[in-house]
């Protein structure tokens, strides 16, 4: 009888993690609520950090002044009562026949993290105290030694950077690591390396195999960045050849309506104007009506700042389709901003013979009925709506334009629904929120971007102010004399609920429910918050004026009722959620008050403070906030001291990141896995060039020497961005 082999078969990089020597099921399981279940997973699960132990001081080499690093074993932990209610926590540290003792005022709970025996670096200004040194409040960290059963313990050397992962309840750090090194030795030669020899040779990059391995336990930190650059290079260059084969597909294989500008047509739509455009705005003109011309669908992102005049341009883009007897759809987040654009569209239409509908999910059976089938009759040329208009029971006639206000709102089907046609329409999506470039060339790469970036003559200034608590009688004396005056006002708040006694702004992510905006949220307690602020304001500061509110839980009926009521005069203060964010146009409403201001980000206090100063008066935009958080109190102030959307959004961008900026999870592309658009903010430009030139070369990357970055585009972004069928 033949001898069975006790040797498991070899790894390979589809086996499941479960196979790997030293896991089993159990800790599988862990590896997979991280999203890792195969070998090949593991190898592209990289750190989230590292622990630097690349810098270390003996203590005997200590000196007062500078930042250092130190590594050493707990020796004692005391923590004593210093009077008064005060406490002070020491952690004696032992380096061979040298002690350091890390100390912590005040700071009691620290005491259970620290235990003897522990390997801690400890980082921060020395100070000598008799014969033994002192760190005040230090950095730490706890450095977790392996314990490799198959290897002697580790020593820590001066010349390591340990890896940091992503971990889950029951799974140890050393027990990642311990993987992680088992895999990188038996199957990172097996994986296939997507750049041509001598790509890899221009672009100065290291060989997968080699990246792969220093990105885990890198050497040093010269071979981290080495490492690090070649997989944010390729991650990146990736997505920016998915959003040009997208482009590439958009030219080649769709078809368009082709909608020409004449000079007669475009003097009967601009008499409809009361004013001259800016030459911003006939830039923008130009640069729409030269795509709308062409057979290809355009695909085009209109960004401007707060006040830039984007509703004008695309209301001329719509009078254009409109010319060619075509219809035009105009697609709002909220019915608040569609009722809104509707009006605007009535006073500027008054003189020509177009006619409007506004499609809301609102409506009664009766109503929509009648619109749809004066929307499938043709009689309807531009139907304004909310998410209602991508229904499937909506029908058109002839469909030439679509226009996105507040894109980023919509999830991707959402904005794909109008697009399912033999014909495609044109695309034209709106952004009163300035997007950083690196966004623009990632999120929205697969668009050609038009900025607007001067206003209309004749805007006011907003005045914008970030008193101290002991203020506040006076702002809200001032606020009190301008009603009087005859102006107008908002009060603005976010929504909070009581969560166990702990207070938490409800998040800034986009709602299933078409009414509401980002930051909105339909939690009772959180509404019952907002409305005992109403409450208060009606029984004090502004009992003598009246007020109004509005937020997500009130009905659309409701929400038009007020603003009605707004627009009218009816209405004084206006006590509202982040609802009227974006679109909202009421000129005589010049003075906003936002309370809890640190909870909102730059970009929504732009959007805000822009709903003052639409008219002939100035405008006054007071912000109250936490004090004790002293962060963002500084980033409060830098929005104070800018009027400048595109500068506040790329600070805001740097300080929050592209997912609270924009909602972008709802854009529909899979995260960044290395990248970082604000780091790489270089590289991203890089690969965008790179990604164009290739598909200029090569367009649908059908060459041997790219049919790996070819399937890497595709499996990667291919389902997001539809394209499935390229090639």
């Amino acid at each position: 009888m033949a001898k069975t082999s006790d040797k498991s078969p070899p790894l390979e990089l589809t086996t499941p993690v479960q196979f790997v020597k030293g896991c089993g099921g159990p800790r599988a399981e862990q590896l997979g609520r991280l999203g890792v279940h195969t070998v090949r997973d593991l190898l592209f699960f990289f750190p989230r950090g590292y622990q630097d132990l690349t810098d270390l001081r003996d203590i005997d080499q200590l000196e007062e002044g500078p930042l250092l690093s130190v590594l050493g074993t707990v020796e004692e932990v005391e923590l004593r009562d210093s009077g008064g209610g005060r406490s002070v926590l020491g952690v004696l540290l032992r380096q061979g026949a040298g002690f350091l003792r890390a100390l912590w005022f005040n700071q009691p709970f620290l005491r259970e993290k620290y235990r003897r025996g522990q390997l801690l670096l400890v980082s921060g200004k020395a100070r000598r105290r008799g014969i033994r040194w002192e760190m005040v409040h230090p950095h730490v960290q706890v450095v977790d030694v392996e314990d490799d059963a198959t290897a002697a313990p580790t020593v820590v050397t001066p010349s390591q950077l340990l890896p940091i992962y992503p971990l889950t309840e029951g799974l140890a750090m050393r027990h990642v690591r311990q993987l992680v090194r088992r895999v990188l030795d038996d199957c990172a030669d097996q994986l296939e390396e997507v750049f041509p020899q001598s790509f890899l040779e221009q672009k100065q990059l290291w060989p997968i195999s080699a990246a792969l391995r220093q990105l885990h336990f890198p050497d040093d930190q010269a071979s981290l960045e080495h490492a690090r650059r070649r997989f944010v290079y390729q991650e990146l260059l990736v997505l920016q050849l998915a959003l040009a084969l997208k482009r590439r597909q958009m030219h080649d294989a769709l078809r368009a309506t082709p909608l020409e500008l004449t000079a007669k047509i475009d003097a009967r739509i601009r008499r409809l104007f009361p004013f001259d455009l800016t030459a911003g705005q006939n830039q923008a003109v130009a640069e729409i009506a030269a795509d709308m011309g062409r057979p290809q669908p355009m695909n085009r992102l209109l960004q401007g700042d707060v006040g830039s005049g984007k509703t004008i341009v695309a209301v001329y883009a719509m009078l254009l389709a409109v010319a060619h007897q075509t219809q035009v759809v105009l697609m709002a987040p909220t019915e608040v901003l569609a009722r809104q654009h509707a009006e605007t569209l009535d006073r500027l239409l008054a003189g020509s013979h177009t006619r409007l509908g506004l499609l809301t999910g609102g409506q009664s059976t009766r109503v929509r009925q009648d619109l749809l089938a004066r929307i499938a009759s043709g009689e309807i040329q531009i139907v304004v709506g909310t998410q209602a208009v991508v229904a499937s029971d909506v029908p058109f006639a002839r469909l030439g334009l679509v226009v996105i206000d507040e894109q980023h709102k919509f999830g991707v089907r959402q904005r794909a629904a109008l697009k399912n046609s033999a014909v495609h329409p044109h695309y034209l999506v709106m952004t009163a929120t300035p997007i950083p470039r690196t966004v623009t060339m990632t999120l929205f790469g697969d668009l050609d971007v038009t900025t607007l970036s001067d206003s209309p003559p004749g805007r006011q200034n907003t005045h914008t102010y970030l008193p101290p608590a002991e203020e506040r009688g006076r702002w809200w004396e001032f606020f009190r004399k301008k009603l009087r005056e005859g102006r107008q006002g908002y009060v603005v708040a976010p929504l909070v609920a009581d969560g166990g006694g702990e207070t938490e702004t409800l998040g800034e992510t986009v709602p299933a429910d078409e009414d509401e905006l980002a930051n909105e949220e339909t939690s009772p307690v959180a509404t019952a918050s907002l409305e005992a602020a109403y409450e208060s304001l009606a029984n004090g500061e502004l009992e003598a004026f009246r007020l109004g509110l509005i937020h997500g839980r009130m009905t659309p009926g409701e929400k038009h009722a007020v603003m009605s009521a707004f627009r009218q005069g009816d209405i004084q203060v206006l006590v509202a959620t982040s609802v009227v964010e974006v679109g909202v146009d009421v000129p005589n409403a010049t003075l906003m008050t936002i309370e809890s201001a640190e909870r909102f980000g730059l970009a929504q206090l732009h959007q805000l403070r822009g709903r003052v100063s639409r008219g002939s008066f100035p405008g006054y935009c007071c912000l109250f906030a936490n004090a004790a958080n002293e962060a963002a109190v500084e980033r409060l102030q830098a929005f104070v001291n800018s009027t400048d959307g595109f500068r506040l959004a790329e600070l805001d961008f740097s300080l929050r990141g592209p997912g609270n900026l924009l909602g972008t999870r709802q854009h529909g592309l899979p995260p960044l896995r290395i990248a970082d658009l604000v780091r790489d903010a270089a590289t991203v430009e890089e690969a965008r060039l790179d990604a164009r030139r290739l598909v200029e070369l090569d367009p649908q990357l059908t060459q041997p020497e790219h049919a790996l970055l070819r399937r890497m585009a595709l499996v990667r972004y291919g389902k997001s961005l539809d394209l499935a069928d390229v090639g």
